[in-house]
């Protein structure tokens, strides 16, 4: 086992011994007050010391309690003095006349020898799943990654638009009808087409950026004519980008625009080099920072194309300004999906398959009487229901109660199900919840180590035949690409038309993309505030914009 140490000392303990000394106050410090608190509304049984021990074993592995700073102190106060001198002993720790309060001060690095001893000593080990999750600044892509006819048109149509003197364009394509993998064509063109050609991807988030890697390195192994170099510039990853001259770049957003605020000459000298630039989810690309970020490395070179993707080719669902301003960067030239005898393509995607059909189940809740009249003001402001209001109805105890319940209905019809959260501590919250109830339940969010997230991840993208419901906030709108996914709850309010399109569109992948016929969309339709419900109509909702 990775981390394991076949010198290191024989488990002193169980975890679930150490658990077995966990008192009420202890548990509900551990799993969350506001969860026993729900448990208890609805069934005092569930909240009894045994029912949250095994709760919480069950939500929280052992190593992640064990590596979690306040979760770990909590654990080790629990041991016996011998036990707890041991351990100080194992871990090369100076006890001195408290073990406990040296034991709250260790902070083993992840990965690290002492970090692989303090869980040898409750019998648990890091696993070589985890190893999988590590990644390097570079990987090396060797080259069917066939098209629908509606993709190729749409490729021969990006081609034609980026090959000419205005070299900007958007692809707006449904989500779930293959938007990625039709770039991926137009890039591996362009790269094939010039050599060497350096490509640039950006995108918002660390997942979308990963996606893209993974989508390509498959994309280029049947479509390459040479091997080449993929880099990523993100997070802790720091490639020499003044080294690179051929092949991809898939880089954070927020990432470049720091490394061109840092150093303009660095930035130019990449622009200088960089002949294609691919933003994901483009409707965002006009916000100030990123614009920045694009017009320093699109307009040095008259030769550098760009190619923006995106499902919602609009910034909001009434701000015409705004909306004209995206169209104005791409400048008017947008490529979406065309099928003859279908005005709308989302129309034809259903019928044919390639999309699932949408049948749509409002939950209806009347929040009312928690709104204030200061509160309908400001959302009647704001582009999106503001994250004060958000936090305010996941505390709502009927409202999640109706959600938890509604959720279980779904578990028993659909096994994927994906939910959409107020927050990340309301995505725990009903997790926990439908845990207790029996529902095979995973809470994902930024703030989820990326090992665990990938087991939960591919746990629920695999054949495990049983149902799963997977709680998330923020991370799962974009980019996220589980096809068996049939059912979707709605459980946060929107505003936006755009972040209204993206969590539908998790799961609306049809038959011909190895999803299903019919996909449940179950919308918490709070009386008071605004919604939307038609995925046909949302598709066009811009298009005057770009005429």
């Amino acid at each position: 086992m990775i981390g394991s140490d076949p010198h290191g000392p024989e488990p002193q303990g169980s975890f679930a011994t150490l658990m077995g000394r966990a008192d009420d106050v202890v548990l509900q410090e551990l799993l969350g007050s506001d969860v026993v608190r729900l448990l208890r509304s609805i069934d005092p049984e569930l909240s009894t010391p045994s029912k949250l021990r095994e709760l919480l074993v069950g939500f929280k592995t052992p190593a992640d309690m064990l590596r979690d700073p306040s979760t770990r102190t909590l654990l080790l106060e629990l041991l016996p003095d011998s036990s707890a001198r041991n351990l100080c002993q194992h871990l090369g720790v100076e006890a001195g006349h408290d073990p406990f309060e040296a034991l709250a001060k260790i902070s083993p690095r992840r990965g690290s020898a002492r970090e692989a001893r303090l869980l040898a000593f409750f019998g648990q080990h890091t696993s070589i799943q985890e190893g999988r999750t590590q990644s390097t600044d570079s990987l090396t892509a060797h080259g069917e990654y066939q098209l629908f006819e509606h993709q190729r048109k749409a490729v021969s149509n990006l081609n034609r638009i980026l090959s000419s003197e205005k070299r900007r364009v958007l692809l707006h394509m449904p989500t779930g009808s293959g938007k990625t993998r039709t770039a991926m064509n137009v890039i591996a063109d362009h790269l094939r087409a010039g050599e060497p050609s350096l490509v640039l991807w950006l995108a918002f988030s660390e997942e979308l950026c990963e996606q893209a890697i993974d989508e390509f390195v498959q994309a280029w192994s049947f479509l390459g004519n040479r091997t080449i170099d993929v880099f990523r510039f993100w997070g802790s990853h720091n490639p020499d980008l003044h080294s690179i001259k051929d092949g991809l770049i898939v880089a954070g957003l927020g990432k470049v625009y720091n490394y061109a605020l840092n150093s303009i000459s660095s930035i130019a000298s990449l622009a200088d080099k960089v002949t294609l630039v691919t933003i994901d989810e483009a409707h965002q690309s006009v916000a100030p920072t990123y614009r920045l970020v694009l017009d320093t490395v699109v307009e040095k070179q008259p030769r550098t194309a760009l190619m923006g993707l995106s499902a919602t080719p609009g910034r909001t669902w009434n701000e015409i300004d705004e909306d004209q301003e995206l169209a104005d960067f791409f400048l008017r030239q947008k490529v979406g999906l065309e099928v003859q005898g279908y005005a709308n393509p989302v129309e034809y995607l259903i019928e044919e398959g390639y999309l699932a059909r949408p049948v749509f189940a409002p939950l209806f809740y009347d929040s009312g009487n928690d709104l204030s009249a200061r509160d309908m003001a400001e959302i009647e402001t704001s582009l999106d229901i503001p994250g004060r209001l958000l936090e305010q109805l996941a505390t709502d105890d009927q409202r999640n109660l109706r959600i938890i319940q509604r959720t279980e209905q779904a578990a028993r019809s659909h096994q994927r199900v994906i939910l959409f959260a107020n927050s990340v501590t309301h995505s725990k919250l009903l997790t926990a919840v439908l845990r207790a109830r029996g529902i095979d339940s995973y809470a994902v969010s930024g703030d989820t180590p990326a090992a665990e997230r990938y087991r939960v991840i591919n746990k629920f993208r695999g054949s495990y035949e049983g149902s799963i419901v997977l709680c998330n906030y923020g991370v799962l709108t974009t980019g996220f690409d589980a096809p068996n996914t049939s059912a979707a709850i709605l459980a946060r309010p929107t505003k936006s038309l755009v972040l209204y399109s993206q969590m539908i569109g998790r799961a609306l992948r049809g038959p011909l993309a190895g999803g299903n016929e019919e996909a449940e969309i179950i919308t918490v339709v709070d009386t008071r505030l605004p919604g939307f419900g038609d995925l046909a109509e949302s598709f066009y909702n811009w298009e005057d914009v770009w005429t």
